[in-house]
């Protein structure tokens, strides 16, 4: 049986957002904005599935906007907060660590004038509290920070920037890429002082295609997209509803998150102690990293790309090696913490969900030994 570590990238849809969505595309088919019958429940599953989120966000439900996924709602964050507070100053402080709908939006945003501050992680990819407190001046208007990152795990120090932005006298509005943190840790805007959070389907076991935009009650960001009255014009378009089914089931169907967190913070354990019996092994991830993700170096003569790729062909298990969005690129995340160029060349990342065990946790370790012996690192 095939042993997926590569939940990071994508889950694995669970059985009530895959039959969520069959019920949406065979019965409850019409277009939600229709006024007929089929409409109206096609409309009725966009605005449960709305609800459901917004619950799990502790928010109201008009503040939850869909989109085709992460990367839109990123985009959608970044630009729409960028040209709506343009004449309130220029300042746009991130971090190089991002994801790339985030960095590279902010690269267009450089390019038009925008002045863009990158702050730079440590060894173990952790943002400074002082380098993000000297970012912030008067003339900040977005500050864009995930909350964990995507490759090493690392938790950022989003619920210090409100009150950072307020003590710089900012009109700076925040917002966090919690895609990797949603469904898997508590995230509550309010507590966090976020003005916008990007939260996707396919991460917690929900459907590809399909995110969402929190946007705070009051807050204006001016939309990409132009030509209906769906999402209040914020993101017009006919709705998804089958996805967005999808994504709703996916988030009732979450577990407690205290209780998954002990899982994992356990499974993350039991991995780094067999990791660490394989001689040569670096694991990059700090100690303070989510649990759900493990970053570590391979010491053999060959690249990430084909370790994983024997991984799979030969042993039926699936890890990454940094974010899928860059399609084998060399990280950017690895290489702003400085790590060496043969450490950034040869890792890779495990990912974990909630289906995970221990037995996977052998069976890698059990191939990775068998790789590093038949190529050792010259």
């Amino acid at each position: 049986m095939a042993v997926y570590l590569d939940n990071s990238a994508t889950t694995k849809p669970c059985k009530e957002a895959v039959e969520a969505i069959r019920t949406a595309l065979e019965e409850n088919y019409g277009n939600p904005s229709s006024l007929h019958n089929l409409g109206i429940e096609a409309a009725k599953t966009v605005i449960k599935a709305r609800q459901s989120i917004a619950d799990v966000l502790d928010c109201e439900k008009d503040e939850i906007f869909f989109t085709s996924g992460g990367t839109e709602a990123n985009n959608l964050a970044v630009f729409g907060a960028a040209y709506a507070n343009r004449r309130k100053g220029n300042r746009i402080v991130t971090t190089a660590i991002e994801h790339e709908s985030v960095m590279q939006s902010v690269d267009e945003l450089e390019k038009e004038g925008f002045e863009i501050i990158r702050l730079m992680p440590d060894q173990f990819g952790c943002i400074s509290l002082s380098d993000l407190a000297e970012a912030i001046n008067e003339k900040t208007i977005l500050v864009s920070m995930m909350y964990i990152n995507n490759e090493v795990g690392s938790i950022l120090p989003v619920d210090k920037i409100k009150r950072l932005v307020t003590r710089a006298g900012a009109p700076a509005l925040i917002h966090t890429d919690c895609v990797q943190a949603f469904g898997k840790t508590a995230v509550k805007p309010k507590k966090l002082g976020a003005d916008l959070i990007t939260v996707t389907a396919h991460k917690i076991h929900g459907p590809k295609g399909c995110g969402a935009l929190y946007i705070r009650k009051g807050v204006r960001i001016l939309p990409r997209t132009f030509g209906g009255e769906q999402e209040k014009k914020i993101r017009p378009g006919t709705e998804a509803s089958p996805l967005i089914a999808g994504f709703g089931a996916a988030v009732d169907a979450l577990p407690d998150l205290k209780e998954q967190h002990q899982h994992i913070s356990e499974l993350n354990a039991y991995a780094k102690s067999k990791l660490r019996k394989i001689d040569g092994i670096i694991i990059n991830s700090g100690e303070d990293a989510s649990p759900y993700i493990i970053n570590i170096y391979i010491p053999t003569f060959m690249r990430s790309q084909t370790v994983l790729q024997e991984l799979s062909a030969n042993y039926g298990i699936y890890v990454s090696n940094g974010s899928a969005c860059a399609k084998g690129k060399k990280s950017h995340v690895l290489t702003a913490m400085k790590l060496s160029d043969e450490i950034i060349d040869k890792s890779l990342r495990i990912s974990f969900s909630r289906y995970n065990t221990k037995n996977d946790i052998d069976k890698l370790c059990t191939a990775l030994t068998d790789i590093i012996k038949k190529h050792p690192r010259t």
